[in-house]
């Protein structure tokens, strides 16, 4: 479903002449990727619109926002010294100096969509995973990447070692690889699903999950040595809590798994509108969490009860089409409003409004059925 999206929002982008965007009222798609700073005083979220959105935590606002991506935006990070990554569809890596307009750097290299971000421990280096199959590794000191590379299909996931002496990355190819930085081979483990997503605990242990639905958990040297049943549909986005105690999966039927990750036990299920939910992140206490889904939400939960914490961080509604129930027009543009509106007054997506294009209101053919 996710590859069908994506498939009718590229064709209409194809056929459709550019449009100006209004101005950005939070995000106007899909919440693909967040992060929190060190304090956690900040996030940053990336979108299908194309932008990430610098945010303040203890407001609840929107401080900055970051348009440099020709697609959505896959991933961010905040590096140690404070800058922003982001990296998108169209393969490239940004590096941003808060409240700088434009990147102080753009990364380079990549031949397909940049999917994961991870930043090294002594925070020298910086790991991307695409879907051209590598993961790469970027000197902030300059030079060029050293490629990684062994993947059969998509990588989808990657994360640093806790020493920062290995670069784990996880792929569509059902398999999950260990890189040792310092020479020597890799390890590849085989798991039974596409993997979507990686996180390293602080003790070394590896976190992974696919198609699906279970998350599985493997030694610093790629030993499978737990699986969690999370969900009965693909997960998504896997985060881990600074200690390392608690996992939460995401999934797209739109509910968040909180696992006792050194108990092997789903703790609690939190459950949102729904709707797939895209990212999830951890503040460095450990409990709260943040979650972003295709309902253009962020929304705040404590981990350990289970409930939402106040207001979510920015606002839009839940199900943009509620208000066209029953019409056979809504239905066919529900494939596309993740990319598309049809109001230019509507907010941002990632392709250009479609008011007006077609002449009529979509669906209204006589004999439409």
């Amino acid at each position: 479903m996710i590859f069908r999206v994506l498939a009718v929002c590229t064709l209409l982008l194809s056929i459709v002449p550019h449009i100006a965007q209004a101005q950005l009222r939070g995000h106007g798609g899909p919440v693909r990727a967040l992060a929190i700073s060190p304090d956690g005083t900040q996030a940053v979220s990336g979108s299908f619109d194309t932008s990430a959105i610098r945010w303040s935590l203890p407001k609840n606002a929107a401080e900055q926002v970051l348009r440099f991506h020709d697609g959505a935006v896959n991933a961010v990070a905040f590096l140690t010294d404070g800058r922003i990554a982001t990296s998108g569809e169209d393969a490239r890596i940004a590096i941003w100096t808060p409240g700088a307009p434009q990147p102080s750097m753009v990364l380079a290299g990549h031949t397909a969509p940049v999917v994961a971000l991870s930043v090294s421990p002594d925070g020298t280096t910086l790991a991307s995973a695409s879907w051209d199959h590598t993961a790469r590794l970027w000197p902030f000191a300059g030079g060029a990447p050293r490629v990684i590379e062994g993947h059969a299909q998509n990588v989808n996931g990657v994360a640093f070692a806790p020493d920062g002496r290995a670069l784990v990355t996880a792929g569509y190819d059902a398999t999950l690889r260990i890189s040792p930085l310092g020479g020597g081979p890799p390890v590849s483990t085989t798991l039974p699903t596409p993997l979507n997503t990686v996180a390293v605990a602080p003790d070394g242990e590896i976190v992974t999950a696919g198609a699906d639905g279970k998350v599985y958990v493997l030694s610093a040297v790629g030993e499978v040595t737990g699986e969690i049943e999370a969900a009965q549909a693909p997960i998504i986005a896997v985060a881990l809590s600074r200690d390392g105690r608690l996992i939460a999966a995401a999934g797209v039927r739109g509910s968040v798994a909180i696992i006792d990750r050194r108990a092997r036990k789903l703790e609690r299920t939190l459950v949102g509108p729904g709707l797939p939910v895209w990212s999830a992140a951890f503040f460095p206490d450990g409990r709260t969490l943040l979650t972003g889904g295709s309902d253009r939400m962020i929304r705040r939960w404590d981990a350990v009860t289970g409930e939402p914490i106040g207001n979510v961080v920015m606002g839009a509604p839940e199900d943009p089409l509620a208000a066209f129930a029953g019409d056979p027009g809504a239905e066919v543009f529900r494939a596309c409003v993740a990319c598309h509106t049809l109001n230019p007054n509507d907010g941002v997506r990632a392709g250009p409004t479609l008011g007006g294009v077609f002449g009529r209101r979509i669906a209204t053919l006589p004999g439409y059925n």
